[in-house]
């Protein structure tokens, strides 16, 4: 069996500058159990997993699952929310007086691409999660609420690339939701082909599509 640490380097939960120690093994102690319970979710289903078998196989005691997670499907929410957490910080590094909508879509385009075999099995990773949540109301909820808190946390982002004056503040909101909803209908999109990872059809090829179509309107 693989060591459950295996692509951590791709997969950081927090993006904080300087988490202390204990937030880190906070952390990563939740992305061992995010990432064995997006296996057995991707080979069984949620139905046929249990919260005892995803603690044994990421190698924690069940009290320290209950600990981080309320059920079994939220244990995913970790591996659901990286994305949208590197995409976000790498909007948040933009240099400024760059326009928004080329902002959006070289961040979106970077954060999703695949250029090894590591990022190419993350990707496969939330196509196995997208593709058991059709089958799962309660792991289609866990989806739904980080793409949600992505959006929130996305608002300040949007509104100081805008500038001062540049978008009022429904005009923020707007490009927030929009910016989130084009990355979640690319990757549930995707999860559903069997389009590779890179090149046409792919998630970054896909989230860029629907960026220019939900903000090509949007004044340079």
């Amino acid at each position: 069996m693989p060591p459950r640490h295996a692509g951590r380097t791709l997969l950081r939960v927090s993006t904080d500058a300087s988490p202390s120690l204990t937030e880190r093994r906070k952390a990563a102690t939740q992305l061992d159990i995010a990432l064995a319970a997006a296996e057995l979710f991707a080979a069984r289903g949620p139905d046929d997993t249990t919260a005892e078998e995803i603690a044994g196989r990421a190698g924690v005691a069940l009290r320290t699952f209950y600990r981080y997670f309320r059920s079994k499907q939220d244990a995913v929410s970790p591996l659901l929310a990286h994305g949208a957490d590197r995409w976000r910080a790498l909007l948040a590094e933009t240099e400024p007086g760059t326009a928004l909508p080329r902002a959006l879509a070289t961040a979106v385009e970077r954060a999703l691409a695949a250029p090894d075999e590591e990022g190419v099995q993350g990707l496969l990773r939330i196509r196995g999660l997208l593709r058991a949540a059709a089958d799962d109301p309660a792991l289609r909820a866990v989806w739904y609420r980080v793409n949600q808190e992505s959006e929130e946390r996305l608002v300040p982002v949007i509104a100081r690339l805008a500038g001062d004056g540049g978008m009022d503040p429904l005009e923020v909101r707007l490009v927030a939701a929009a910016a989130t909803d084009a990355i979640r209908i690319a990757l549930e999109t995707w999860a559903a082909t069997e389009a590779a990872a890179e090149g046409p059809d792919s998630p970054a090829d896909l989230a860029v599509r629907c960026l220019r179509r939900l903000v090509g309107a949007m004044r340079p």
